[in-house]
């Protein structure tokens, strides 16, 4: 009897290409909150550490670091996450502007602002 492939290369190439794409988008924010970091004086390694890397953005916007647990609750994360956008722009001089686009567009767009 005859095999036939069941063309399992062709997803398996569409997920290489989609993972490649999110491995090019994670290495370019890192790279952005590094430089936010270092910009802010502190260390640029932190970004790539999962939960210091809140808190050390917390740092740099003046918020209290129990702030952490305000992101585990459903929707006052997205809340927070405008609060501290917002706060994270007029840290560098920037407006309302800069924070819609960093809230659309990622945390990453401040490094190129």
């Amino acid at each position: 009897m005859e095999e036939y492939e069941t063309g399992s290369s062709g997803l398996a190439a569409a997920f290489g290409v989609m993972g490649i794409f999110y491995l090019a988008f994670a290495v370019i924010i890192i790279v952005a909150i590094w430089k936010i970091f270092e910009k802010a004086g502190k260390p640029g390694w932190a970004a790539i550490i999962p939960i210091y890397n809140l808190f050390v953005l917390l740092e740099i916007v003046g918020k209290p670091g129990w702030w952490l647990f305000l992101f585990l609750i459903p929707f006052v994360n997205i809340i927070i996450a405008v609060i501290i956008y917002h706060n994270l722009s007029l840290s560098f001089g920037k407006g309302v502007g800069t924070t819609i686009l960093m809230f659309v567009l990622g945390i990453g767009f401040l490094y190129w602002v």
